[in-house]
């Protein structure tokens, strides 16, 4: 572990020292192709990070922060768009974080959105349990039961630490910050879970990158009102093949492309789920609780179905116990 914190510590250097110029590319070349060409060898940098990292629970978060968002909000800033850019620019103390962290200052700060420490306590005491029961999967748990369990630990593990980092970043920057998950399991549709509840930061990246230019180019051939049915598809595909690319650096094992089905899936049934609501105008719809209920038992079904066998093919379960073992262990020691 003290040789991956090193790894880590060496990996954090890279990106802030590649922010820096970033930040100073900015100052100089005006935003579009040639900012792009300019900022290009970063995106490659931070693509590549992340697999000097061996761990899964550095390696994961790293392969997120950097890997996907950092370069996503560095494409959108090499045309002047997206969170890291402004007018006045950003000073170099804001433009790192905003750039390396999962976060985004919220707009309206009189409309803030918190959440109590009772529920964050809550999850933390849920997650808790995954020591009994990765000890007892093989005698007592059902194989399906197990997965849906470990499901909620990868949400509540996904909350919980892009919670803590947005604290400390609020603290440092003084800012108040966009939740990042909107307790998904109260969603009332796909659309609503998707789009106003899951993983809100990764969301934000694939709509300003993929979903809008999309949206846009396919609004001139079909109009404002159907344009966004076809643009959710490739915005599912492209959020697909970035989850292989995390799974890769978790395990450096080949894609089987179960993930990228999944998300083409939801891709295809949001899809649906859109155009019915624009054929029939809204004007008919079901009641919350049972859409919510359809749409959460169809979540449930496709993850035990695709992304669950692909992550305990893995054995990314065992890897991740037994490295927060070894960390547990190694603060024992000191």
């Amino acid at each position: 572990m003290e040789g991956e914190i090193n790894n880590l510590v060496m990996v954090w250097i890279t990106v802030v020292a590649s922010l820096c110029y970033c930040h100073t590319i900015g100052n100089i070349i005006t935003p579009g192709t040639a900012r792009l060409i300019a900022i290009l060898p970063v995106i490659l940098i931070f693509l590549v990070l992340p697999l000097n990292l061996r761990t899964i629970i550095l390696g994961g978060p790293i392969s997120f922060f950097v890997a996907w968002l950092a370069n996503f909000k560095l494409l959108l800033f090499a045309y002047s768009k997206g969170p890291l850019s402004s007018n006045p620019p950003l000073s170099l103390s804001r433009f790192i974080p905003l750039a390396s962290f999962p976060i985004k200052i919220q707009e309206d700060p009189l409309n803030k959105q918190k959440k109590s420490l009772t529920n964050y306590a809550i999850k933390a005491l849920i997650f808790s349990t995954i020591i009994p029961v990765q000890q007892n999967k093989s005698y007592t748990i059902h194989p399906k039961v197990f997965m849906s369990l470990y499901f909620i630990y990868i949400y509540i593990f996904l909350e919980i630490i892009q919670a803590a980092v947005a604290a400390l970043v609020r603290a440092a920057l003084g800012a108040e910050l966009e939740p990042h998950f909107d307790e998904p399991y109260l969603s009332t549709s796909l659309q609503d879970f998707w789009g106003r509840r899951w993983n809100l930061m990764a969301s934000d990246s694939l709509r300003s990158t993929v979903y809008i230019p999309v949206r846009n180019i396919m609004s001139r051939w079909i109009g404002r009102k159907w344009a966004p049915v076809p643009a959710v598809i490739p915005t599912f595909m492209m959020s697909g093949i970035i989850h292989e690319f995390i799974f890769y650096s978790m395990r450096r094992s080949k894609p089987t492309w179960e993930v990228t089905l999944l998300f083409v899936v939801h891709g295809m049934c949001l899809a649906a789920e859109i155009a019915v609501k624009k054929a029939v105008n809204r004007k008919w719809r079901l009641p919350p609780l049972v859409s919510g209920s359809l749409a959460v038992a169809f979540l449930m079904t496709t993850a035990l179905w695709l992304f669950m066998p692909a992550l305990m093919r893995l054995e990314v379960d065992v890897k991740a116990y037994s490295e927060m073992i070894e960390f547990v262990e190694s603060i024992k020691i000191k």
